[in-house]
């Protein structure tokens, strides 16, 4: 069961009693988000099988129409994902692989090969996955199905470079575009480009095979094709999408001449697009979201209204540079106080999607804890507020934390120990300031991903 690890000392952290009752609601609703999002309680809840009919959603697929079942795909939850369905399908799946990210722990599979590589930045034990996974569903023919299991995290673990790219220049790119302060879709419209296997590619491969994708959203408002930059959706984008995105953020002269090439001879039409929304492939292929950000969050929003809070979920579509959406959470903070608008106290508030760090500091942090630091100047001296964010998957940004914890104190607390936090903030260093205050939130590897988590509470 996953759970916040140092909730005790968090709650404890602070010396003021209505502090510590807001920190235990906030981090009481955190964890409930987490438990919603557990892959496999989401498979099972989606995916039944009974007497050979398999029903996802409530959309039937009758197995005895097919020869074989093969079970592929990649990303964070790749692995609970997969446990959870072989648990329902035992001895249906003919086989199978997929690639989880390192020390993800261990899953009871058998029918299906868990090949470990590398996150966020992709490695060779990934292409060796990848390339495992297009010749199995190259056997498939129409009278077969294959069922990709896809989460956030997909994109890295399931490399296979284009061309004449080799892996290091596609890393050299992944690294410069993390670091850009671009969204995930305009960093996936790249990495689909420059790839193999995204952006359409395993869905062209498997026909004349059905295809069933059962997808962990891990991207603001689910686009399929930007899922784990979507190796079995149709791609909308284009190679001239990707080259005004890589001069947007000055990085067109800076990747290696091995991407610029292959971009510009796409550009060109001198080789191929990635596969569009007319292509035949995409006739017998299914699309399912089992889990999402929105239901994650609704769980948190309903945990904070049954300990019987003012509640407002606000949106699941967060989006903006990290530091100033901690800005804005503060700001909604003081209008409650001032006013009671949105929502008086006792209140709690919910937000989910995923934010951007645009980096120029040296320091190490990531987008939740950027924005609990850019929260914690804005509500200095606020009693019974706090404000915490988390990502999903346990992992926020390069680091072991899964997000912060900032409150009203947050602030006094760190001039005691001669902390200036807008310098830590400005040195894109959020990690070394909440350790020093002990206000990192820490779950460990989730094995699930569905972006980030923010919660408010004011009482």
């Amino acid at each position: 069961m996953v759970e916040i690890k140092n909730k005790e000392e968090l709650i404890n952290n602070s010396k003021s009693p209505l502090n510590r009752k807001a920190r235990k609601l906030a981090l009481n609703s955190l964890e409930t988000a987490l438990k919603a999002a557990d892959p496999r309680g989401i498979i099972k809840s989606k995916v039944k099988l009974k007497e050979g009919l398999l029903t996802i959603n409530k959309h039937p697929f009758d197995l005895k129409k097919f020869n074989n079942i093969f079970v592929v795909g990649g990303g964070k939850a790749s692995g609970s994902m997969a446990e959870a369905l072989e648990a329902i399908l035992k001895d249906h799946i003919t086989d199978g692989t997929l690639n989880v990210p390192y020390a993800s722990g261990h899953y009871n599979v058998q029918r299906i090969n868990l090949q470990e590589a590398s996150h966020p930045v992709p490695d060779e034990a990934g292409v060796k996955g990848t390339r495992r996974m297009l010749d199995l569903v190259s056997q498939a023919d129409e009278n077969d199905l294959v069922i990709c299991l896809i989460s956030g995290g997909g994109s890295s673990l399931m490399p296979l470079p284009r061309d004449e790219i080799s892996l290091e220049d596609k890393k050299m790119v992944t690294e410069a575009l993390l670091k850009s302060g671009a969204p995930i879709n305009e960093i996936n419209a790249v990495r689909k480009h420059i790839s193999d296997f995204k952006g359409g590619w395993l869905a062209k491969k498997a026909y004349p095979a059905t295809v069933i994708n059962l997808l962990l959203s891990d991207v603001v408002g689910d686009p399929l094709d930007a899922i784990a930059s979507g190796p079995a959706v149709p791609d909308s984008t284009t190679f001239q999408d990707v080259i005004k995105v890589l001069k947007k953020y000055t990085l067109w002269n800076k990747i290696p001449e091995s991407v610029k090439k292959a971009l510009l001879n796409g550009e060109k039409g001198h080789v191929s697009e990635t596969p569009k929304a007319d292509d035949i492939a995409f006739k017998r292929v299914y699309n399912f979201i089992v889990g999402n950000n929105r239901s994650a969050s609704l769980a948190a929003y309903d945990k904070l209204r049954d300990a019987g809070l003012n509640t407002l979920f606000l949106t699941s579509y967060m989006e903006g540079e990290a530091r100033h959406v901690g800005g804005m959470f503060a700001a909604m903070v003081r209008e409650i106080v001032a006013s009671g608008k949105p929502i008086p106290k006792p209140s709690g508030i919910v937000a989910g999607g995923e934010t951007t760090v645009t980096v120029v500091g040296k320091g190490s942090g990531g987008r939740n804890q950027e924005i609990a630091l850019g929260a914690a100047l804005k509500i200095d001296g606020v009693e019974g507020a706090v404000i915490a964010s988390i990502s999903t998957d346990g992992v926020d940004g390069p680091t072991d934390a899964a997000g912060a914890l900032a409150d009203g104190k947050t602030i006094p607390r760190s001039q005691e120990l001669e902390l200036n936090a807008e310098e830590f903030l400005v040195d894109n260093n959020s990690y070394a300031f909440f350790s020093k205050l002990s206000d990192l939130i820490f779950t460990g590897p989730t094995s699930t991903n569905v972006n980030d988590i923010s919660v408010i509470v004011v009482i």
